[in-house]
Formats: C-alpha cells, sequence, structure tokens
C-alpha cells in the first residue's frame, strides 16, 4: 500500500503577493504602519522586506481595481507577520497604536496577535509565537487554542525606552488564512494534493488549520464569509500567492510530482513553478537555497 504524500516538516512559507490599487499608498502604509522596508520599487510593483535583502511582501497596483466588501467572497481572510520575540511585537504594537489605525487582538495561547487591515482592506496578523513546549492539543490532537485579550500592559512595559526601527530581521511570514467555499474541499486540497497535516479541525468554528513540521498553522481555512461564495476576481484587490517553500530540490521535486500525480494545475512561470487552490488563489513553490 503506497503511503500519502507528506509535506516534509521543514517546510515554510515565503513571500505573500497583494494585489492593491495604490502603490505609493501601500509602501507609505507597509512602511511607516506595518514597519518594512521598501526592497525594490518597478512601475506598478515593489517588494517589502525586514533584513534588507528578503522579500515578504510583494505589491502589485492594479489599473481600476476594485475593492470588494469584506466577507463577501472566499479569498484572503489575512496573512500573518511572524515577529521573532515578544519585545518586537511590544514595539511594533506602540507604533501601530502611535499610528491611529483600528487595531484587533486575540491571545491564542499558542501566540500573541494584533490584526489590522491595510488600505484596500486586505487583513494583516502582526504576532508571535509562545514557546512551542507551552503548546498544548486536545483529545482529537487539535491545538487548544482561543481568543483571549492580550496582556497589552506587559507588551508595552517589555518594550518601553527601546527604540523603534520597523520590524526586524528575523521576521518572516508565518501564515496565511484564507475564507474558502468550502471546508471539505480545501481540505482535500491542502492535505491530500500539498500534504499538509491537519492540527486544528475546529468544526464548532467552521474552520480548519494545517500546518507543516507540528507548528500551529501555517494554512487557515474558514467558512466565515459563507459557503460556496464566488472567488475573488483577479480585477479585484487581494491575495495573488503565498509561497511554499522547501528545504531544497529533492523536497521541491517529490512536491511537483506529487501535484502532477493528482491532477492539480502546474505552470511555470519565469523559471518558477505555481500551482493554484479552489479559491483561484495562486501559489509560488520554491526552495530555500
Amino acid at each position: 500500500m503506497t503511503t500519502p504524500y507528506q509535506i516534509p516538516a521543514t517546510t515554510h512559507l515565503g513571500e505573500v503577493s497583494l494585489r492593491i490599487s495604490n502603490l505609493d499608498r501601500s509602501i507609505k502604509f507597509y512602511s511607516e504602519v506595518v514597519g518594512l522596508q521598501l526592497l525594490e520599487r518597478q512601475d506598478m510593483t515593489a517588494t517589502m522586506t525586514a533584513d534588507g535583502k528578503t522579500s515578504l511582501l510583494r505589491l502589485e497596483e492594479l489599473t481600476d481595481a476594485v475593492t470588494l466588501p469584506v466577507r463577501s467572497h472566499a479569498g484572503l481572510y489575512h496573512f500573518a507577520i511572524l515577529l521573532p520575540d515578544r519585545k518586537s511585537l511590544g514595539l511594533a504594537l506602540r507604533n501601530l497604536a502611535a499610528s491611529g489605525i483600528e487595531i484587533g487582538q486575540g491571545d491564542h495561547l499558542v501566540s500573541e496577535a494584533f490584526y489590522i487591515s491595510d488600505p484596500d482592506q486586505n487583513g494583516i496578523e502582526i504576532y508571535a509565537d509562545r514557546s512551542r513546549d507551552t503548546w498544548r492539543r486536545d483529545t482529537d490532537n487539535n491545538y487548544i487554542m482561543a481568543s483571549d485579550p492580550v496582556d497589552v500592559q506587559s507588551l508595552f512595559d517589555i518594550s518601553e525606552n527601546e527604540p523603534w526601527h520597523g520590524l526586524p530581521a528575523g521576521t518572516v511570514i508565518g501564515h496565511v488564512h484564507f475564507h474558502v467555499r468550502s471546508l471539505e474541499e480545501s481540505r482535500r486540497f491542502y492535505t491530500g494534493v500539498l500534504g499538509f497535516d491537519v492540527v486544528g479541525n475546529f468544526a464548532g468554528m467552521s474552520a480548519l488549520f494545517v500546518s507543516a513540521g507540528g507548528y500551529h498553522h501555517h494554512i487557515g481555512l474558514n467558512i466565515w464569509a459563507g459557503t460556496g461564495v464566488p472567488a475573488n476576481p483577479n480585477q479585484a484587490t487581494g491575495i495573488d500567492y503565498f509561497t511554499i517553500v522547501y528545504a531544497g530540490q529533492e523536497q521541491l521535486q517529490q512536491a511537483l510530482e506529487q501535484l502532477r500525480t493528482q491532477g492539480a494545475a502546474l505552470v511555470e512561470l519565469g523559471g518558477q513553478w505555481f500551482t493554484i487552490d479552489p479559491q483561484n488563489i495562486r501559489i509560488r513553490l520554491v526552495t530555500a537555497e
């Protein structure tokens, strides 16, 4: 009996690409409010970085872009920027608060998180993980998570008198979270085709979390916009693609062969491989090399 394909434990996420309506405005927002740095700019695109070398975010301005109402379609719920430690989260929170932007929050037990939206209503989570040895699973092997209030004062205290220089080196894309048309359809794709493991089957919340290597989640999936909702059209602002990063060529080739075997869409563009999820979200497949 053939063993089902499982995504390697070393796999993680990389660059997220967003469609936006005004490049200058978005560069200003992601620089001043979020704390990323401009890495490279061309006519209608720009990349943003935390370490001055690695692109975490690609922005592409659409001509005559449409921004659809929130929760009216399948697509991006938020992409999540993972900071290396709690002090960095406190500094980021101070900057968010100073900007006057509306901020949501959640202590998820495995992490502490803050939520904002960019000028095109793309959702953003900025978070820091708790130590992995504190994460707990229930009897069904799902990570135990919550949405409790964050201890904001302790974050202010730990970052007091520290200068703000933007998001630090060591900042990465931690996860992405999508509104989907069907949890079962998305589960089949993300587990059966891409090989992620279910780490949170939260039926009561109409959500499903999957990951590689026992992380609390690399991909979040929910039906909070409703079942059967249409995919976000290509002329609308939202996510264009996210990136799965494999450790090396052998792992990437195994993933490509799995996609071919499963009959998934697979396209090579400019020497890079892309597939498409059931929400018409492109997934870029690269190596860490």
